[in-house]
């Protein structure tokens, strides 16, 4: 039995790693040989462990596992799993009513849920918003209404970017496996432009910025281009941090050539790197914003925020969607939100980073295989390469996370190359829950090396 002693308690669950059996357990192990049978092979796991409960930062396993979540689901349980306000809010609107389709008869709480968007996001300037099921879902419509806007097609993405699963955001997104292999073709008119990636590129903002303006200017045109779309901390591409000033210098290339730039928040908002959104962080305001994750404490919604005018181009019945803005997800957005204001969360992912990354660091330092510890926040991650290089080393990372599953605590991999590690706990994470956490990768990655 391998524990992490505290008295603590969430929702009833205590708040340790503790494992009473081998990762994966029985229960898990049967429930496997279920899901091979009932379950599409085309839906990949990180774990194969099965979970029955969570709460704060754990999450309890059929087999009564305890293991610290430092994945939050793919920064969806920003507030914490079950989070108390959100259950009261969801319970109930439950019992008021499931659905009525927003487009047929309306509801306050989207209503609410859009006044609350168009107050958080960055920009004082009249806003609108519309809610939808999912990321990709957002992206999509973001491109959907950036064209009707400006009557252009061009889209422009970023290298290492993900924007979603949709056959129009498989476009988007740079990494062939798993997310587009086989797939094709897809939707046209996406320009896929260079990076700011400072551990690899050795160039400025400025100068990166240059560079993917040089090219967008050349091979489309700017008065072609309909929206550049960016995510300000590239998610599943590596947590890439682009150098101070590319942001600025993009979206002033977009303003002085009608162009609408369009930041996909959908991973890095909602208090996950210290500010509401991303952007903050560069000072840009986005036309449009996109958002989804983190808005609702687990529940499946998605929004773009944008300027009015950009947002009411669209005409009725164009936007929308039979689930989009679903009560009972905007009940659980509306709770998530007030959590947030509540607690700081802000504040939260501050001291998160404050604690991972010197701890993170360290390990960089002792082991010499972690090229750069990077990120804002509770969004931190490590770029595993071979000594003294910059070659990816997409082995060793797999050996490290499937180290630190095996000994209760989930962590995600990510990156073109597969050799990130990213981290991305919960906001309510207890600090001794953290501290277990960073000792247990630290023993990962000596143990790997050794």
């Amino acid at each position: 039995m391998t524990t992490s002693d505290s008295s603590t308690l969430v929702n009833g669950i205590a708040q340790e790693r503790r494992l009473v059996t081998a990762i994966p357990g029985p229960k898990s192990v049967e429930m496997q040989k279920r899901r091979t049978g009932a379950v599409s092979a085309g839906v990949g796991a990180t774990m194969p462990i099965f979970i029955d409960r969570a709460a704060g930062g754990v999450v309890v396993d059929i087999d009564g596992n305890s293991l610290i979540d430092m994945g939050s689901g793919i920064a969806v349980t920003t507030v914490g799993n079950s989070d108390q306000g959100v259950v009261d809010r969801v319970t109930e609107q439950v019992a008021k009513f499931t659905h009525t389709c927003f487009m047929v008869t309306q509801y306050e709480g989207y209503v609410e849920v859009c006044e609350a968007l168009n107050r958080l996001t960055p920009g004082d300037h009249e806003k609108r918003s519309a809610l939808f099921n999912s990321g990709a879902e957002a992206v999509e419509n973001a491109v959907k209404i950036a064209r009707v806007y400006t009557k252009r097609q061009a889209v422009v993405v970023f290298e290492h970017g993900y924007h979603g699963r949709t056959n129009m955001t498989m476009a988007m997104t740079a990494k062939a496996a798993p997310y587009k292999t086989g797939f094709g073709p897809f939707s046209p008119e996406i320009y896929r432009m260079p990076m700011s990636y400072p551990l690899h590129d050795g160039l400025s903002g400025p100068e990166a910025a240059a560079k993917a303006i040089s090219r967008m200017s050349k091979e489309i045109g700017a008065d072609q281009i309909a929206a550049i779309v960016i995510e300000p901390i590239q998610g599943e591409g590596g947590f890439i941090v682009p150098a101070e000033g590319f942001l600025k210098d993009i979206v002033k290339f977009a303003n002085d050539n009608g162009i609408v730039f369009v930041a996909d928040e959908v991973q890095a908002g909602f208090c996950r790197t210290g500010k509401w959104f991303a952007s903050e962080h560069e000072g840009i305001v986005p036309d449009l914003i996109t958002t989804a994750k983190g808005i609702a404490g687990g529940l499946p919604l998605a929004a773009v925020t944008g300027r009015a005018e950009i947002m009411d181009s669209v005409h009725a019945g164009g936007l929308g969607g039979t689930y989009g803005g679903n009560p009972i997800a905007c009940a659980a957005a509306l709770g998530s939100i007030a959590a947030m204001e509540s607690q700081d969360m802000n504040a939260k992912a501050v001291r998160i980073e404050e604690i991972m990354r010197p701890r993170l660091e360290k390990i960089a330092e002792e082991t010499g295989v972690i090229a750069e510890v990077r990120g804002r926040g509770a969004m931190i991650a490590v770029e595993i390469t071979k000594p003294g290089t910059h070659e990816p080393d997409a082995e060793l990372t797999s050996k490290i996370a499937k180290g630190c599953h095996g000994e209760g605590v989930v962590v995600l991999t990510t990156g073109t190359y597969g050799n990130i590690l990213r981290f991305l706990p919960p906001l309510v994470m207890p600090e001794h829950l953290l501290e277990d956490a960073l000792t247990i990768i630290e023993q990962q990655f000596k143990e790997a090396l050794a």
